[in-house]
C-alpha cells in the first residue's frame, strides 16, 4: 500500500517498521490474542525504541488519528488494536534487568509475563502476575494483576515501584512515589488511559520451587466444594493460594485417560512455602477426597506456563466477569446449575480468591476499588471455531446475568469486554472522579481512548 504523506514522514522517524495493509506482514501484525476480535488498522508501529513511541504518540495526537497500544495483546476486548487508527505494539521491547540485590526488575513495555518469569527465575526470585505466561506485562499490571502469588504478596500494582511513560503530548516521565504522584496512583489500576508505559519496575520475592496442581471433584460434588472452598480459602494461610474453576479436564498428560474430557469442578493450588508447610497446609484438601490431588512441587515458571497448551492465541473468547463479596448457598447453586452447563471444553469459570495481602493496601491508596471483596469471578466462553462464537457467548452472558444480582457490581477490568461506561464507572467506584481528574492533567483530549475508557473530568 502506498504510504500518504503523513505516514511517510512518520516511516522515515521509526527504527521499527510501519505496517499498512498490502504490506508483507501485516495481516500477521494484527492478529490479536482473541480471534473474536478482527480490526484493520490504517498502521501498525512495531516500536524498537522509547523514541519510536514519541514518534508515533506526537502522530497521532497531530493527525487527530484513534491510538491503540499493544503491549501482549491479550485484551478480550480487543483494546489492544483499532479500526483504521494507529496501532503502537511495543512487542518487539522486550528488554529485562534484574537486580538480584535489591530485589527488582525493570521489564520493558513489550514483554510477557513468560520473559519475566524466566528472568527473574534464575536468581529463585519472582512478582505475583496472573496465571498465563503469554500474558502481557503492561495490560495485566495496569489493571491490578491477579495471580497464584496475590495471597501471599499482594496484586501485581503492590508490588510496582516505578514506571516510565510516554504522555499525549510525546513527553517522557517517571511516576514513582517520589515523582508524579497523582500519576503513579492512576496507572496502578487505571489501565492505559494515562499513556504508553514503556517500563515497569517491580519488587520482587524470593519464590522459586512451589507446590502447586489441580485438586478435582466430580461434577456433582461441586455444591459441597465450593461452599468448602468458600469457608476454607478466607482463613488458609497467606502461602496458600488456588482458585475454583468449573474445567473440563484437558485430553492428554498430566491428566489420567479416564478423566479425560470429563466435566468437573477443581481448584488449582500455588503453595509457595516450605515443603513442610505445603504438606500440612494440603491436609484438609485431601481430607475432602478428591478423585485426583495433583499437587507436587514444580518450579514456578512451570506453573505459570501450564495453561499456555490449552489457551494458544488465535481462539474465540468472549469473557464476563464481577467481584464478589459473598458466596451464598443461592449462588453456588447458579454456579452450578450454569458451570456444569459449559458448551466447549476450554470454556470455563474461575473463582480468584481476592484477600490475604491484597486486603491489606488501603482502598485508597491505589484506584483498584474492590479491595475489600472476597472473590474475583470471570466466565470464559473459548473454542477455536469461529462458528461456535454465538454458542459461548450466550453461556457467558447467560451465566452472568445469573449471577450478577450475587456480585459487589463491578469487575475486575482486566476481564472485561467492551462493556461501556456505566460498567467502567461501576469498576472504579468513587476512585472514577479522581481518575476522571488526573486523566484531564495527563491526557485532556483523551487520546488514549481505546481502552476501559476514564474520560477527562470537564
Amino acid at each position: 500500500m502506498s504510504d500518504t504523506p503523513s505516514f511517510q514522514a512518520l516511516r522515515a522517524q521509526l527504527r521499527g517498521a510501519l505496517l499498512q495493509p498490502g504490506d508483507a506482514g501485516y495481516e500477521e501484525a494484527r492478529k490479536v490474542y482473541n480471534a473474536m476480535i478482527d480490526k484493520k488498522p490504517a498502521a501498525i508501529a512495531r516500536c524498537s525504541d522509547v523514541a519510536d513511541v514519541i514518534a508515533c504518540v506526537n502522530h497521532a495526537r497531530d493527525e487527530r488519528m484513534l491510538l491503540a497500544v499493544r503491549g501482549g495483546a491479550h485484551n478480550g476486548g480487543g483494546l489492544g488494536t483499532c479500526d483504521g487508527g494507529l496501532v503502537i505494539d511495543l512487542g518487539a521491547m522486550r528488554g529485562i534487568r534484574v537486580d538480584p540485590k535489591a530485589r527488582t526488575v525493570r521489564v520493558e513495555g513489550g514483554c510477557t509475563w513468560g520473559d519475566v518469569d524466566h528472568a527473574t527465575h534464575a536468581f529463585g526470585l519472582a512478582t505475583p502476575a496472573g496465571i498465563i505466561s503469554t500474558t502481557g506485562v503492561g495490560g495485566l499490571t495496569l489493571g491490578g494483576g491477579i495471580g497464584h502469588l496475590s495471597r501471599r504478596f499482594g496484586l501485581t500494582i503492590d508490588n510496582l515501584l516505578a514506571v516510565d511513560m510516554v504522555l499525549a503530548d510525546g513527553r517522557f516521565v517517571t511516576a514513582s512515589a517520589r515523582e508524579n504522584e497523582d500519576l503513579f496512583w492512576a496507572v496502578r489500576g487505571g489501565g492505559g488511559n494515562f499513556g504508553v508505559v514503556t517500563s515497569f519496575e517491580f519488587r520482587l520475592h524470593p519464590v522459586s520451587t512451589v507446590h502447586a496442581g489441580p485438586s478435582l471433584w466430580p461434577l456433582e460434588q461441586a455444591a459441597k466444594v465450593m461452599k468448602w472452598y468458600r469457608d476454607f480459602i478466607g482463613q488458609a494461610p497467606p502461602e496458600l493460594g488456588g482458585f475454583f474453576a468449573f474445567l473440563t479436564v484437558p485430553p492428554g498428560p498430566p491428566f489420567p485417560p479416564d478423566l479425560h474430557m470429563k466435566k468437573m469442578c477443581g481448584v488449582i493450588w500455588c503453595h509457595s512455602g516450605s515443603a513442610e508447610q505445603a504438606e500440612r497446609d494440603f491436609a484438609p484438601v485431601r481430607a475432602m477426597e478428591p478423585v485426583l490431588h495433583g499437587v507436587h512441587a514444580l518450579p514456578y515458571p512451570a506453573l505459570q506456563g501450564a495453561f499456555d497448551g490449552i489457551y494458544p492465541p488465535g481462539h474465540q473468547w468472549y469473557w464476563r466477569a464481577d467481584f464478589v463479596n459473598e458466596l451464598s448457598d443461592e449462588a453456588i447453586a447458579l454456579h452450578v446449575e450454569h458451570g456444569s452447563r459449559m458448551p466447549t471444553w476450554q470454556s470455563s469459570m474461575h473463582l480468584y480468591p481476592v484477600d490475604g495481602a491484597v486486603h491489606r493496601v488501603g482502598r485508597n491508596d491505589t484506584p483498584f476499588a474492590y479491595r475489600d471483596a472476597k472473590f474475583a469471578s470471570v466466565i470464559v466462553g473459548v473454542d477455536p471455531d469461529p462458528a461456535n462464537a454465538e454458542t459461548i457467548a450466550s453461556w457467558c452472558r447467560n451465566y452472568w446475568d445469573a449471577l450478577h444480582p450475587y456480585s459487589a457490581g463491578g469487575a475486575y477490568v482486566n476481564f472485561m469486554m467492551d462493556e461501556g461506561q456505566e460498567r467502567v464507572q461501576a469498576t472504579y467506584r468513587e476512585h472514577y472522579v479522581r481518575l476522571a481528574k488526573v486523566k484531564a492533567i495527563y491526557d485532556p483530549g483523551n487520546l488514549f481512548r481505546v481502552n476501559q475508557n476514564i474520560k477527562p473530568a470537564a
